[in-house]
């Protein structure tokens, strides 16, 4: 498993976007959507980030969702060809685990998608009430 609990030393930051979004369907829609929009923007490959982010931003509004605190979202592309994707909820005391599901379950894959799909994850608890949920990809062809 490529989970990690703690982050990675970061570097420099070429682009940073950063929003913050209503935890519903819309707002986990719109999330992926700005995704796109941003990484199509930028030339950089948006499949892979797209679902990763689809996955994350639909956690933040069902299992993070607190009436009346946003989500966020941020895209980070470093230097050395490395995009992080972070998804900010307010749910601290809710830590993601990603498990198998029973094998006719209509959900609990999400996280296996991102792990699937990202180099690597994490989770950065705090500050209290929040928690960041973390992937990062590779851009180099």
């Amino acid at each position: 498993m490529n989970q990690q609990t703690s982050t990675p030393q970061l570097q420099a930051a070429e682009r940073t976007f950063t929003v913050l979004l209503s935890p519903t369907r819309r707002g986990a829609r719109l999330a992926r959507l700005l995704t796109m929009a941003h990484l199509d923007l930028w030339g950089l490959p948006s499949d892979s980030a797209a679902h990763i982010v689809a996955e994350l931003a639909a956690n933040a509004t069902v299992h993070g969702r607190v009436t009346g605190r946003d989500f966020r979202l941020r895209l980070v592309v470093h230097a050395d060809s490395r995009l992080r994707i972070e998804v900010t909820d307010t749910r601290g005391d809710r830590l993601p685990v990603a498990a198998t599901p029973a094998p006719h379950a209509e959900g609990g894959r999400g996280l296996l998608i991102v792990e699937a799909l990202a180099d690597r994850w994490g989770v950065i608890p705090g500050p209290v009430p929040r928690k960041t949920v973390w992937a990062e990809l590779g851009l180099a062809p």
